[in-house]
């Protein structure tokens, strides 16, 4: 099963436009037992930067639980403003699970780290979580992060997930739906982000694509 893929009824009323995957966003399949996302092939394991420390100032706490892990692989260019727009990406993904696991669609994490457009869709996308009654458990690995810079100063970020060990758990009963899933468990996601005037890069778009051949392995 998906972790971060909600019952048809939920996913329609959260918006149809809602485009982002879990971790940071919708997705582009609206089932109830699909697998969670994640992506990079190769590199070494990087730690979730919710225990990193804060380069600016402001920065919302954010810490998952124990039984929840985002897996980072290959998420260093090896140039400051890159390492820059890979951290700050690691951070929106952190912080749109944490609003979800808390069932909060106010938490300071998406606001600090998404604006415009995908700023609407993430609150959507964690409300249709709430909806639901859904949280979820396991580990998602994030991987082949590609980072482009572009002229007017803003960035885009091109990743993989793998959600194959990501699970939907009910809120109230706390069971686990382990339910097998005939759907791709990878996704690629497409995003752009724009440094705001405090240093921070926010995601103000961001698009997926489930079973994207490019990220399978």
């Amino acid at each position: 099963m998906k972790r971060r893929t909600l019952p048809a009824a939920a996913a329609l009323a959260a918006t149809a436009a809602l485009l982002l995957t879990a971790c940071g966003g919708g997705d582009d399949s609206a089932k109830a037992n699909d697998k969670i996302p994640g992506a990079d092939a190769g590199g070494a394991a990087t730690p979730s930067t919710s225990a990193s420390p804060s380069d600016v100032a402001g920065r919302p706490p954010i810490k998952l639980p124990s039984d929840v892990t985002d897996k980072y692989e290959g998420w260093k260019a090896g140039d400051a403003t890159q390492d820059a727009v890979l951290a700050d990406t690691m951070r929106r993904i952190d912080a749109t699970n944490d609003a979800i696991l808390r069932g909060d669609a106010n938490a300071p994490g998406l606001s600090f780290y998404y604006r415009d457009k995908a700023l609407s869709d993430a609150v959507a996308w964690v409300q249709a979580y709430v909806k639901a009654n859904l949280s979820f458990t396991g580990t998602t690995r994030y991987y082949a992060p590609k980072v482009t810079l572009t002229g007017d100063g803003s960035a885009s970020v091109v990743y993989c997930s793998d959600e194959s060990k990501g699970f939907n758990k009910n809120r109230k009963t706390k069971k686990v739906d382990r339910t097998p899933s005939d759907e791709s468990p990878y996704v690629l996601y497409n995003t752009r982000l724009e440094k705001n005037k405090q240093g921070v890069w926010q995601t103000s778009s961001l698009i997926s694509k489930r079973g994207a051949k490019t990220c399978a392995e």
